[in-house]
């Protein structure tokens, strides 16, 4: 007889924080990203297709070295604010970029890599946050991820 061990992953998320603390803090990283020029900035509410994460801010950078300076940016934010960084893979190459905050995902994209993924598409079932006000001010390009071609 052979023993199999049952291995339980508990959810990354902090169980303190709600869904609509993740996404006030999802807001200011989204302004973190278009004050470092980050483009086509989406946020979006996943927490009902998964307890794991609440929210994905998914935002485009023109280049290498623009998507390290908005994850860095993104990061002396979070830090300030008592977040952890639980991971980030991609930096190196910097051309899709992951950070994960536990509740939060932060995903940056140069161009090709964001319309490759579309991962407004693969969680086409979630509900986009309004970004107008928390952006006001900045030149940022704010998207809906239905607006998205």
């Amino acid at each position: 007889m052979v023993e199999t061990e049952t291995v339980i992953t508990e959810p990354k998320k902090n169980n303190t924080q709600s869904v609509a603390d993740s996404i006030a803090t999802a807001k200011l990283a989204a302004r973190a990203a278009a004050e470092s020029k980050g483009q086509d900035i989406v946020l979006i509410d996943i927490s009902k297709q998964t307890s794991i994460f609440d929210c994905f801010l998914i935002v485009t950078g023109t280049s290498r070295r623009q998507l390290q300076a908005i994850a860095e940016e993104i990061h002396r934010l979070m830090k300030e604010r008592g977040e952890s960084r639980l991971s980030m893979s991609g930096y190196d190459e910097s051309r899709w970029i992951a950070v994960d905050y536990g509740s939060i995902i932060v995903h940056l994209f140069d161009e090709e890599y964001r319309a490759f993924y579309d991962l407004e598409g693969l969680w086409a079932d979630s509900v986009p946050i309004d970004l107008t006000d928390a952006l006001k001010d900045t030149n940022a390009r704010v998207s809906l991820p239905n607006q998205l071609d």
